[in-house]
């Protein structure tokens, strides 16, 4: 179940109680007059079938309550309540499938923003890759792939896409392009170093290659994984499944690419630079589509009117 936290006007409480205590999936109602101060307000608590959180949530905003009060969402972890256990039943669906797109929303628009330690993770997870595949380890190159913050404004992007959100899509993009060119550029910088001090190979030769070759050889394979991560990918984000989500980090050559892009571009390898950038662009677009579609569907078989557009608030 979430819990609700609401200041709400105080013309606007006796309808949002009213509404409250109507809506199936919502038990625990308590109402405390005028005890907010800023803003001004009462203080309505309330817990919620996660099925019927959307339902819920679109009702207040639609009052307006967001505008002149608040209202926070928060998790509830156990709940010994009949009532409790009778909301969830007479709500539709299964709270482990359904979708809150405010909490889905709030958690990508936190992880597509650009931020100097975004950019650092991007710069420091493509030169591990790059030295893996100099190396030709496929340690180095997995550590790569943990380590590498992408997955975030990429699930950004599909939640930006299916609500038709354009500034937040924006955001993303402008987040996975600019951390792709910064590692891109750090891992060459590194490389042409190592070749500097003498601890990098003589000469960039894919043969020598045989663990990490792949990365700058894509094949239909390459697009097969990607889509099949993208889908894993965004159900871990959707339903808060962690460890599904590190597999994917794993699963997907995007860090791995974007270092081979930089550790090739030092050796002046221009063939190796394109199929990497072909890499990287197979396994983004892959991503892109696959978490998408798999919103759509899991919004229209898990919820009602999920994917109802909304003004940006």
């Amino acid at each position: 179940m979430l819990h609700l936290r609401l200041i709400v006007p105080p013309t606007l409480t006796d309808l949002v109680v009213e509404q409250l205590v109507t809506t199936p999936g919502v038990v625990h109602i308590v109402r405390g007059s005028g005890s907010a101060m800023h803003p001004e307000g009462d203080v309505v608590l309330c817990d919620v079938a996660r099925e019927a959180a959307n339902n819920v949530i679109e009702r207040l905003q639609d009052h307006g309550v967001h505008r002149e009060g608040a209202i926070m969402v928060e998790a509830v972890e156990v709940a010994i309540s009949d009532a409790a256990a009778a909301a969830e039943f007479t709500s539709p669906g299964e709270g482990g499938d359904a979708l809150v797109w405010e909490h889905i929303e709030a958690r990508t628009r936190d992880e597509a923003t650009l931020t100097v330690s975004f950019l650092v993770f991007m710069a420091i997870a493509a030169t591990i890759a790059a030295v893996g595949i100099l190396l030709d380890s496929a340690i180095l190159v997995i550590g790569a792939m943990v380590v590498g913050p992408d997955y975030g404004p990429l699930a950004a992007l599909c939640v930006a896409l299916v609500r038709r959100r354009r500034h937040p899509a924006l955001v993303a993009l402008r987040t996975i392009t600019i951390g792709s060119l910064v590692a891109a550029a750090v891992a060459f910088v590194a490389t042409v170093a190592f070749r500097l001090v003498g601890i990098a190979p003589d000469a960039y030769d894919i043969a020598d290659r045989q663990l990490t070759a792949f990365i700058s050889r894509p094949d239909g394979m390459a697009a097969v994984v990607a889509v099949l991560a993208g889908i894993v990918g965004m159900l871990s984000l959707t339903q808060g499944r962690s460890g599904a989500l590190i597999g994917v980090l794993v699963s997907v050559t995007t860090i791995p690419a974007i270092g081979n892009i930089g550790a090739a571009a030092a050796y002046r390898s221009w063939h190796d630079v394109g199929g990497a950038a072909l890499q990287l662009a197979i396994n983004i677009t892959g991503l892109i589509t696959a978490g998408a579609l798999t919103l759509v569907v899991q919004a229209r078989s898990t919820t009602t009117n999920s994917l109802r557009v909304r003004h940006q608030r």
